[in-house]
């Protein structure tokens, strides 16, 4: 008789833990991530807390020289490239039992006030701060490169869009600017979620502590952590840590989406703003004509894709219980760092393409020169030179401009003086005061730009002062980066100078 549907699948998926099922789902994609990802911490971890109970007198020195000889004697390489291990549930396990195999049953002891929850919460975190300043280090290579083209294209006229339609004239180094100053809001708020990030969970335990006597100062010290989570319910059931990371990388990406979407527009024959570099195009298969930017277009799948798993992060932590649980752990942390990776990729990747690309600053001030996007600059004049109100001017003008494109006019060129002042004898009772000369000059966009000096404004002379402000602040965001990355390097010394010291260590 053929088995029941029940009976194939006990066959199939076993009467122990772990089930095949279970395994090749859960177990082994957590294990596989967490032999590259935490081993490093899970090692910094028993040294700092080792030093901590010693210190406090829960684990006499010669037990602590035969436990640190064990952890010190893992084969970190061979866990690396290790395979599952059903005998054991997860890393920490294995690691556990190698140790006690090592040392013999004292190995045990480093688990003193300890427990997988606060253990696993701090690697979490220390694995996540390490991935910020990667990513602020890769934010900060495209700041520099956003102002250095700033500063390149202090004279590079184009035309400013609003709703998409032709607006007024700037410079392409305004629009960099811009980006400058909105990927520095993005470096500032990784920055605050590396705050939250750093934060030591150590000492919590399972939930409530431990009747113990350690000392978690001491190993938030060690371990570079910069805060203490306080309360230790919080410290293993928070998960906002994480999701404040999810939260600044994903806004980080939608920002930068909006200039990826721009890029590719510019970059249209049509537009013709810019040629981009022979290493980020590729040809058609059957269009001998065609340089498709397609370093452009990944780079927004990218971003879409890094807002995605964002979004992830933030749907697996919905609606969760607030105490340990999977749902914020193994499972979770790999949608972040994928996310943090990608997007770091995108910042390399965007540097090189804008820092390589030839852009046609011709042709953008042709098209400047013969848009409509210039008369505000003329209503304005007209407000200086001849004592109207804004809002008389502004109605001179674009009667005028109604009238240059009715007779099927397209450019400023056929914006003549009589014919601003037969709109302005109409609506206003008199001409204009403005001289032929003075009309061109107040229509030319080098002038319009020129003269917009105020603060954020476009003019060279003023982007020359703000871009000595931003250098000054890159100078100080790179610093802090250096500073964060010099204090976790230093915890690290520390802890292994204090082995040495005290000999734990053979040799």
């Amino acid at each position: 008789m053929k088995a029941s549907l029940r009976e194939r699948i006990i066959d199939r998926e076993g009467t122990h833990f772990p089930s095949k099922t279970y395994t090749s789902m859960v177990l082994e994609p957590a294990y596989n991530e967490a032999k590259q990802h935490f081993i490093d911490s899970m090692v910094d971890i028993h040294f700092a807390h080792l030093i901590m109970l010693v210190e406090e007198g829960l684990v006499e020195k010669e037990e602590a020289k035969q436990i640190a000889n064990a952890v010190s004697s893992l084969n970190i390489e061979a866990i690396k490239t290790g395979n599952y291990n059903a005998q054991f549930e997860d890393l920490f396990f294995q690691v556990e039992h190698d140790l006690i195999e090592d040392a013999g049953d004292i190995a045990g002891n480093l688990h003193i006030a300890r427990s997988r929850n606060d253990m696993g919460i701090a690697i979490y975190r220390m694995t996540l701060r390490k991935k910020i300043l990667v990513l602020l280090e890769k934010a900060l290579t495209l700041r520099e490169a956003l102002i250095e083209l700033s500063d390149e294209h202090k004279h590079t006229i184009m035309i400013g869009y609003t709703h998409t339609q032709q607006a007024q004239p700037t410079t392409l180094a305004h629009y960099f600017n811009a980006m400058t100053d909105m990927l520095t809001r993005d470096i500032k708020r990784l920055r605050a979620a590396y705050e939250t990030v750093n934060r030591s969970s150590m000492g919590a335990a399972a939930l409530t502590t431990s009747g113990f006597a350690v000392n978690r100062e001491r190993v938030k010290e060690l371990l570079g952590f910069e805060g203490m989570i306080d309360n230790a319910w919080d410290a293993v059931a928070g998960a906002d840590y994480i999701a404040e990371v999810a939260t600044s990388v994903q806004l980080s990406a939608l920002n930068l989406g909006r200039s990826i979407q721009d890029f590719l527009l510019w970059g249209t024959q049509e537009f013709g703003a810019f040629i981009l570099s022979a290493p980020y195009v590729q040809i058609s298969s059957i269009m001998p004509q065609k340089r498709n930017p397609v370093s452009i277009e990944h780079m927004r799948a990218l971003l879409s894709s890094v807002a995605g798993d964002c979004q992830t992060v933030l749907l697996m932590l919905h609606n969760t219980p607030f105490g340990d649980i999977v749902d914020t752990e193994d499972d979770m942390q790999p949608y972040i760092w994928k996310s943090m990776n990608t997007l770091g990729g995108v910042y390399e990747l965007l540097s090189s393409v804008l820092l390589t690309m030839e852009v046609d600053k011709e042709n953008l001030l042709k098209r400047a020169k013969e848009s409509f996007a210039n008369v505000t600059e003329l209503a304005d004049t007209m407000v200086r030179a001849d004592g109207l109100s804004f809002r008389q001017a502004h109605h001179v003008v674009s009667s005028t401009v109604r009238e240059l494109m009715k007779n099927g006019n397209k450019s400023l060129e056929a914006l003549t003086l009589d014919l601003l002042n037969i709109q302005s004898n109409l609506i206003v009772g008199k001409p204009s005061s403005l001289t032929k000369e003075e009309l061109a000059e107040c229509l030319s966009p080098e002038y319009f730009v020129r003269i917009r000096s105020l603060q954020g404004g476009p003019s060279p002379s003023r982007l020359e002062e703000t871009i000595k402000v931003r250098l000054a602040e890159q100078a100080d965001l790179s610093d802090w980066v250096n500073h964060k990355q010099a204090h976790l390097h230093s915890s690290k010394e520390k802890v292994t100078a204090i082995i040495k010291e005290w000999n734990i260590v053979d040799g």
